[in-house]
């Protein structure tokens, strides 16, 4: 069944990799050359791993999402979490240059799993597609071919999660806008 399309906000629920994490990344894809031209590099403030793509929800369920998110990520904990190798997605027709990002403790494959039960009993969204954790660095001018130089390794950095964020997602021609609309301390047990 075909899901009716919503005139509200446009949602994702993701989780925030350090500062430090976010600004190494964003270094590494500013000397990549290979891919200088063909895409426009996600802010490093705007960098994040997500864990849920609501796309356009209705205003008035978006605080039942907010209620799911907050019971998620108050009794969370995500340690553990590694970069692994850059990887253009989808790999049909790559629109995004993405890090892989290793899970060895297990936390963030929880960590979803929790968060897709929440939001089925919130709000009846259930993700039914594969979890492949990644951290998007840039997206692609889809109408340019990709390089044929590899990338550079990414740097390898291990790093634990603080927090999860509802953020708002706004397009525009110069790429989407991100807001806040609620960020959740995860525990420090």
């Amino acid at each position: 069944m075909a899901r009716a399309q919503s005139t509200g906000p446009r949602l994702f629920v993701a989780l925030e990799p350090p500062a430090p994490v976010r600004e190494e990344l964003a270094a590494w894809l500013r000397v990549q050359r290979p891919v200088a031209a063909i895409v426009r590099p996600v802010a490093a403030a705007d960098i994040h791993l997500t864990l849920a793509f609501l796309g356009p929800t209705d205003a008035g369920a978006v605080e039942r999402v907010v209620e799911a998110v907050a019971s998620v990520g108050s009794s969370a904990v995500c340690r553990g979490l590694s970069t692994g190798a850059p990887r253009w997605l989808p790999s049909s027709s790559p629109r995004a240059l993405t890090i892989d990002v290793h899970d060895d403790r297990g936390d963030l494959g929880m960590l979803h799993h929790d968060l897709s039960e929440e939001l089925a009993a919130a709000i009846g969204r259930r993700d039914d597609q594969p979890f492949r954790p990644h951290i998007t660095v840039a997206r692609r001018n889809p109408a340019l071919p990709l390089p044929a130089r590899p990338l550079a390794p990414t740097p390898s950095l291990e790093f634990e999660a603080a927090a999860i964020a509802l953020y708002r997602s706004a397009l525009s021609p110069d790429g989407a806008q991100y807001g806040v609309v609620e960020r959740v301390p995860m525990t420090d047990d």
